[in-house]
């Protein structure tokens, strides 16, 4: 994943290019392990009948965060958080004194993404988000709509009650709004292993790396990659309830922002929690999720999931 963006400027134009060809290879994990399991399941499959469309819905997701002074908290909840915040630092960054430092932020994002769940191991999303932000307590701004995104979820390989773990991909292309001389351009892509302890998988452990890649439309200033490596578990109730826990450590390699007083890097922890209610099909009905992240100081998310479902299978 680290290579995915050596170049600065050029990585941006052809980045879209690359995401394409990464779907059509998700997909065809997808499709290729769902034609396997319907190979294993050819004696039922009389008694079965498949779906017209595939489930699809809008996952929207509803954030408050608050961001102390002098720091950028890239990876930190959903990649529409980061690019509004990004963009505020280079926005404000290029009328500020030299050397000045980041003031604090509070901020209510809310994301729109479509997703599609194309076979039992495939999901692609796509969607716009809008942001609000208060700077230091100077007022809010207006709820504006700051960037869309598009990407993918893939199952790589499935557990299916053996030794190796569940195999889990997931991209994701942000681009902020408006594309202009001072966008930011988000390249998220994260891994993880996922090893179930009952053919239910109703509990097990998660051990994963989230890589995160910001481009610049301008060359005055730069952010340097965040990684996050972290492990967790999870374990859900025969209510359907499920609680999931990951900590890890993130290393970002700082940033130069225009005018703005360089931040440094850091070796930090990160924590994330998350409560979700299920249904028997395990499709999310609702869902919270509390995240710290020491940036080096602690900045703190709350999120609220409540998916809308146009088809559900």
């Amino acid at each position: 994943m680290g290579k995915l963006l050596q170049h600065r400027i050029p990585a941006v134009k052809n980045t879209p290019v690359l995401l394409c060809a990464m779907i059509a290879c998700a997909l065809a994990i997808g499709c290729s392990g769902s034609a396997l399991a319907a190979d294993g399941d050819d004696d039922d499959s009389g008694t079965k009948s498949k779906p017209v469309w595939p489930t699809t819905y809008v996952d929207m997701r509803t954030s408050y965060a608050t961001v102390p002074a002098g720091s950028l908290p890239i990876g930190f909840g959903s990649t529409a958080f980061s690019t509004a915040l990004e963009s505020l630092a280079l926005t404000g960054g290029g009328s500020m004194p030299a050397s000045l430092t980041l003031a604090s932020r509070t901020g209510v994002a809310i994301d729109f993404p479509l997703t599609v769940d194309v076979t039992d191991h495939v999901s692609l999303y796509a969607g716009v988000s809008g942001t609000a932000t208060n700077i230091s307590g100077q007022g809010w701004s207006s709820f504006d709509v700051t960037s869309w995104n598009v990407g993918f979820q893939a199952d790589v390989y499935e557990q299916n009650g053996g030794k190796i773990p569940t195999i889990t991909w997931q991209s994701t292309y942000t681009q902020s709004i408006p594309n202009n001389a001072l966008a930011t351009t988000n390249f998220n892509n994260i891994i993880e292993f996922d090893y179930a302890f009952d053919k239910d998988e109703t509990r097990g452990l998660l051990a994963g790396v989230q890589d995160v890649r910001v481009e610049l439309a301008t060359s005055l200033a730069r952010i340097h990659p965040s990684d996050i490596f972290y492990a967790g578990g999870y374990y859900q109730w025969p209510s359907n309830w499920k609680f999931t826990g990951r900590f890890g450590v993130q290393h970002f390699g700082g940033a130069e922002l225009l005018n703005i007083a360089s931040i440094k890097p850091f070796t930090q922890p990160i924590l994330r929690l998350d409560l979700d209610r299920m249904d028997d099909n395990d499709n999310r009905l609702f869902g919270v999720t509390a995240e710290i992240m020491w940036v080096p100081k602690p900045a703190y998310l709350l999120t609220l999931r409540t998916p809308v479902f146009f088809v559900k299978n």
